[in-house]
């Protein structure tokens, strides 16, 4: 046991000058490589995004506030990828391509129903987007796809132009000449006529708009110009929403420029705090001897923290760089730290093949203090070798000890504090007893050993305690049907399915249509039809094709499940004889969402 005196006069008392990242909750990356999958041939596995649905309540009750969703679009893989292939940009597992329907994950309906169970729950959803690249074309970069009509009929077709080498490097990307190494590289501004800048653009907003998505994890930023990517996300649907880069680099300097920097991101976009994992991965695997003062403004977070977003681990490092032991410890710290923190799934889950049996309720623990206690800035109060004491100063203050001596716990004496006197201290992480202030608002401090990652304490002023709690939040939904889509366009032959809607009873729908009114008469009309679970028509409404757009029709469920809306157009012209049009349905889905026999 060390026993070490400290008194009065401590080391300098470093504060971090920048403010604290206003960002209040905690994403979590809600999947890893390879998750099981019925498309992948795991027959008795859930699909991933019903999975993900079955556990929204309990993510939201654990304080998680953002999922991290993997890449949604069809790949070059079919129903094994995991989506880094990507082929077409309008499948979200709604087109028979690449041998397949679903992705890995499931089709767009599940898709859809697990993004709105998670809105219901007040979880936000952050997409994977994969925008370096295409895979599974012809071989000779052409990329054709089906629609819900034809083979070679869908839309945002490529060719050999739309991709560099054969047209010059974009200029600002940062791995210039290394990224065609992960499949064919997009040109977005270089590319022919901007097809390629404009047409992903609207393929995320597409996506945004389908899914009623919050935010965006950008893979691979390096290989892509971040002149396109700042006005990727200053377009509408994306402008204002969350977005990070995978700017994998341990460089803090290269980082940095590439998140602030004029001619790269200019502060737009912020980023996984590598530098930072890189010193935590150090940290847990080498109990003992790694320097604990370096913590001390580390990685992205400890100079830019708006702009960081801290891991422990992810899908990547846990295949080629894991941390083997005491992960609790890098978890304690970036949940106490300033910056945006994320959770790995594999990390929390219970699931077999998953980690959480050892780490869930520590993790959820470490959540709730930093929802309920950790803001503000941060000043170091003690720092060595082997152990690191800090300070948050927002709201009634955090004191937060971290000891990375694996055999032994570690005794500090007068560490100052901004409590002030005589205050009654509890650690909420549960390791050590409670405490007071002394007249000059010091404390001593018993850091426990780092056995299994244990070794920290959470102090904060006795009696505070809340729990979580999940709102019953809509989501709204848009449906475009067209030629060159997967949902068909309006027909005057028959009434065709738009989509399915999974809908809480009690709780209103609302749907707006717009459509392509060229060459439309007041005779041409457009009607929708809304069908219950059982197959019951319980809302209908006709628009006449010279009409104002913008009509609205409202049910109110008297029963929950899917709803199937129906469309059918009648006295359509030659010039228009299938309208194209948006449908946009705003409903609430259930927050527990049963699972099927």
């Amino acid at each position: 046991m060390f026993n070490v005196f400290r008194g009065r006069h401590l080391p300098s008392m470093l504060v971090f000058l920048l403010v604290a990242c206003s960002r209040g909750d905690v994403i979590m990356e809600g999947f890893y490589w390879n998750v099981p999958s019925p498309g992948a041939g795991d027959g008795g596995a859930d699909w991933w995004w019903d999975h993900l649905a079955y556990q929204a309540n309990s993510l939201k009750l654990a304080g998680i506030g953002t999922l991290w969703i993997p890449p949604a679009l069809k790949c070059a893989s079919g129903g094994y990828s995991v989506g880094y292939d990507p082929f077409d940009d309008y499948d979200l597992g709604s087109k028979t391509q690449k041998g397949t329907l679903p992705t890995r994950y499931g089709n767009r309906t599940q898709l859809e129903r697990c993004c709105a169970v998670l809105h219901a729950n007040g979880v936000q959803v952050m997409q994977d987007v994969v925008d370096n690249h295409r895979d599974g074309d012809d071989g000779k970069f052409n990329f054709i796809y089906s629609s819900n009509s034809s083979k070679t009929g869908g839309r945002f077709q490529k060719g050999f132009y739309d991709f560099h080498p054969n047209v010059p490097e974009d200029p600002d990307v940062w791995d210039a000449g290394n990224e065609v190494n992960f499949g064919r590289d997009l040109a977005p501004i270089n590319g022919e006529k901007h097809w390629v800048y404009n047409g992903l653009i609207a393929a995320l907003a597409w996506q945004t708009r389908a899914l009623d998505l919050n935010a965006y994890r950008f893979d691979y930023v390096k290989g892509i110009s971040a002149d396109w990517l700042k006005a990727l996300m200053a377009a509408k649907p994306m402008a204002g929403k969350l977005s990070v880069g995978e700017f994998d680099d341990g460089s803090l300097s290269n980082c940095e420029t590439w998140i602030n920097a004029s001619n790269y991101m200019k502060g737009t976009m912020s980023g996984f705090d590598f530098p930072l994992r890189a010193q935590l991965a150090t940290m847990c695997n080498s109990p003992s001897s790694f320097d604990m003062s370096s913590l001390d403004h580390a990685g992205i977070q400890g100079v830019d923290p708006f702009h960081a977003v801290t891991f422990v681990e992810n899908h990547d490092t846990d295949q080629s760089d894991p941390i083997v032991q005491n992960k609790l410890l890098g978890y304690a710290y970036i949940l106490t730290s300033e910056g945006y923190p994320c959770v790995f799934y594999r990390d929390w889950s219970l699931d077999p093949g998953c980690y959480g049996s050892g780490m869930q309720s520590q993790i959820n623990n470490l959540i709730w203090i930093h929802e309920k206690l950790a803001s503000g800035t941060t000043i170091q109060r003690w720092k060595n070798n082997l152990v690191f004491v800090y300070e948050r100063l927002g709201g009634r203050h955090l004191l937060v000890g971290l000891n990375n001596n694996i055999g032994y716990d570690y005794k500090l004496y007068n560490v100052q504090t901004g409590f002030g006197a005589n205050i009654a201290l509890h650690d909420y992480s549960g390791h050590l007893p409670d405490v007071t202030t002394n007249p000059n608002g010091q404390v001593n401090i018993d850091l426990p050993p780092a056995i299994n990652g244990e070794g920290y304490c959470c102090y904060a002023p006795t009696g505070i305690s809340s729990r979580f709690t999940a709102p019953h939040d809509p989501t709204t939904q848009e449906y475009d049907g067209a030629l060159d889509l997967n949902l068909p366009a309006a027909d005057n032959a028959a009434f065709q399915t738009v989509c399915q809607t999974y809908v809480q009873a009690g709780y209103p729908i609302k749907a707006v249509l717009t459509w392509d009114k060229t060459s439309l008469t007041s005779s041409s009309s457009i009607n929708l039809e809304i069908h219950d679970p059982r197959g019951n028509e319980v809302g209908s409404a006709q628009y006449h094709g010279t009409m104002a757009q913008g009509g609205s029709l409202t049910v109110s469920p008297l029963i929950s499940g899917y709803y199937t809306w129906k469309i059918r157009s009648f006295n359509t012209t030659p010039a228009n004889p299938k309208p194209a049009y948006e449908l946009t349905i705003t409903y609430t889905a259930p927050q527990i969402l049963p699972k099927s026999p």
